[in-house]
């Protein structure tokens, strides 16, 4: 379920958290003891280190993540904490892909839906308010340069394969006067969509 059991039963220092950890170096383990270097030392404290892990920025064994290291790079801080509550809280967004701007009461009755009656009213609410002050923090109106530059293996295929079958139909209804030319395109390695539309709408327009 993409709904994380993680929470804080006191919010009002989560910001402070979340800013400690950006100006700090990242540990080797993030553990109670290094929570405590950051001058968060009460038992409440403690619950933050399970809502990292939810976020992925630490592994269950305490290891920070590329994600808590990319945290740590203040220009995309808000980017990186969005990309991390939108993975955590995915159920969340796929009712809701504006997850983030709703009130503390639409949210608790979502988690309510979603998590079927497995928590309490009032660990639901503990929840809701956790959801909320992270959203705060993070910037959803920007994308992250890993999701904006992101091209899954498929929709290049997908479209390598339509562009080549458009060519070969060109290149079967030319007439070069009982002469056969073999052409070969060795393809850029590259994830950018735009170089292989560009190549191949040119190659396109040569061979017409």
């Amino acid at each position: 379920m993409g709904i994380p059991a993680a929470y804080l039963t006191t919010r009002k220092r989560l910001p402070d958290m979340l800013e400690a950890i950006k100006t700090a170096q990242a540990p080797e383990k993030f553990k109670q003891k290094f929570l405590e270097t950051l001058e968060f030392k009460n038992k409440t404290d403690r619950l933050f280190i399970n809502l990292l892990k939810s976020l992925n920025f630490i592994d269950d064994t305490g290891k920070p993540t590329h994600r808590y290291h990319e945290y740590l790079d203040q220009t995309q801080s808000e980017l990186i904490l969005a990309d991390g509550i939108k993975e955590a809280y995915s159920d969340l967004f796929a009712v809701n892909t504006k997850a983030n701007e709703l009130t503390k009461q639409e949210v608790q009755g979502k988690l309510k839906t979603l998590s079927q009656g497995q928590y309490s009213e009032g660990v639901l609410s503990h929840m809701a308010d956790t959801f909320a002050v992270l959203c705060k923090q993070a910037d959803f109106k920007q994308k992250s340069k890993e999701s904006t530059y992101k091209i899954s293996d498929t929709t290049i295929e997908e479209s390598t394969n339509k562009e080549n079958s458009e060519i070969n139909d060109t290149i079967n209804k030319l007439d070069f006067g009982g002469l056969v030319y073999n052409i070969q395109i060795v393809l850029p390695e590259t994830r950018d969509q735009a170089v292989y539309d560009a190549l191949f709408k040119s190659l396109k327009q040569h061979l017409q």
